[in-house]
C-alpha cells in the first residue's frame, strides 16, 4: 500500500515560512506569478510545491546548493527550472535575490494544447539547477527595471513572462512537436489584423484589454503565435504598437484647440499608468516633454 502524498504547497507559502523575505509579487493573471525574494544563511525544502517554477539569481548567492548535489553552486545569472512534483532540499549561504515565475498546472496545461497541440499530462519538464541559460537571465533582467505596480510595466512583464512560458513548453517538446511549434508563420490575416487594430483603438485607456492574452483572443491565435505573426506583420512587437499608439492619441489631444489637459488626465486619457510614466515615454519619443510640445504648437499657431 503507497503511502498518501503530501498536499500541494504553493512555493511562496513555503518560503514564508523560511527566513526568506519577500520583496515584490505580481499576478499576471492566467495562472502566472512573479515574486522577487531575498534569503540568507537557511535551509528550505520544497516539496510537491503544486506548479511549476522557473527561478533565476538577480544578486547573490554563492555558494547556495542543494544539500544533495554540492557540486552545483548558485551565482548571479544562473537559473533553475522545478517541475511540479519537485521535491529538494536547498542550503543557503550568503545573502542572495532571486526572480520566480510561478506556472500554475492550468497554464501549463493550457500553453500544451495550444502550442504543441499534445496531451498536457505527456509533457514534462525536465528539472535544470544552477544552469547558465541567456534566454533567463536576459528576462529576469528585463522584469527588474520594471515596476510591476504600474499597469503599463505589468503589461510588459507579462508579455515577457508568456514568452518565456512558450519557451519552458517548447523545450519540454519532442523535436518533431517543436520544429512544427517554431515553423515560420506568415503574418496576421487582413481580417484579424483589422480587427486588432481597431481594437486597440478602441481601447487605449484600457490596459487589461491590451495585454497579449486578450489581443490574441481578437485575432482567434494563442498567444505565442499571435506574437509572432503580429511581429511579422507590423514589424514590432504587440507592446510596442500599443505604446506607439497611446503615445499618437497623446500628441493628437495636445494637438487640438482649446485648453490642454493636466498630465495626469492625458495620462489616464491614453492608458499610461501615471503622469511621470507619460512624460517620461513621450520625451522619449518625441524628442520633448507634453508642456515643451503644447508651448511650441502655441508658438507656430497664428
Amino acid at each position: 500500500m503507497t503511502s498518501p502524498q503530501p498536499p500541494a504547497c504553493h512555493l511562496s507559502q513555503v518560503l514564508g515560512r523560511s527566513k526568506a523575505q519577500l520583496q515584490r509579487r505580481a499576478s499576471l493573471g492566467d495562472g502566472l506569478e512573479l515574486a522577487v525574494w531575498s534569503n540568507q544563511n537557511d535551509e528550505v525544502r520544497y516539496a510537491q510545491q503544486g506548479h511549476h517554477t522557473l527561478s533565476v539569481y538577480l544578486a547573490g548567492g554563492h555558494g547556495s546548493r542543494l544539500k544533495l548535489q554540492p557540486q552545483a553552486l548558485g551565482a548571479p545569472g544562473r537559473s533553475c527550472v522545478l517541475p511540479v512534483a519537485h521535491e529538494s532540499h536547498w542550503v543557503v549561504g550568503e545573502a542572495v535575490q532571486f526572480l520566480h515565475l510561478y506556472v500554475s498546472d492550468l497554464a501549463w496545461a493550457d500553453r500544451v494544447v495550444r502550442l504543441l497541440d499534445a496531451e498536457p499530462r505527456a509533457r514534462t519538464l525536465v528539472p535544470q539547477i544552477y544552469t547558465q541559460e541567456p534566454l533567463y537571465q536576459q528576462w529576469a533582467q528585463q522584469l527588474q527595471l520594471l515596476d510591476w505596480s504600474q499597469p503599463g510595466d505589468a503589461l510588459w512583464a507579462d508579455a515577457l513572462s508568456q514568452q518565456v512560458l512558450d519557451q519552458l513548453v517548447l523545450r519540454s517538446a519532442t523535436p518533431q512537436q517543436s520544429q512544427a511549434a517554431q515553423r515560420p508563420l506568415g503574418g496576421l490575416s487582413p481580417q484579424a489584423r483589422r480587427r486588432v487594430l481597431e481594437h486597440v483603438e478602441a481601447h487605449l485607456p484600457h490596459s487589461q484589454a491590451l495585454s497579449l492574452s486578450a489581443l490574441a483572443g481578437v485575432a482567434c491565435l494563442s498567444e505565442y503565435h499571435f506574437a509572432r505573426m503580429f511581429r511579422h506583420s507590423m514589424g514590432c512587437t504587440p507592446h510596442a504598437w500599443v505604446l506607439q499608439r497611446r503615445l499618437v492619441r497623446a500628441r493628437k489631444v495636445l494637438t487640438a484647440k482649446g485648453q490642454a489637459p493636466t498630465l495626469q488626465a492625458l495620462a489616464m486619457d491614453c492608458g499610461f499608468s501615471s503622469a511621470s510614466h507619460l512624460l517620461r515615454c513621450f520625451k522619449a519619443h518625441w524628442g520633448v516633454t507634453p508642456v515643451q510640445f503644447v508651448r511650441w504648437q502655441e508658438a507656430r499657431t497664428p
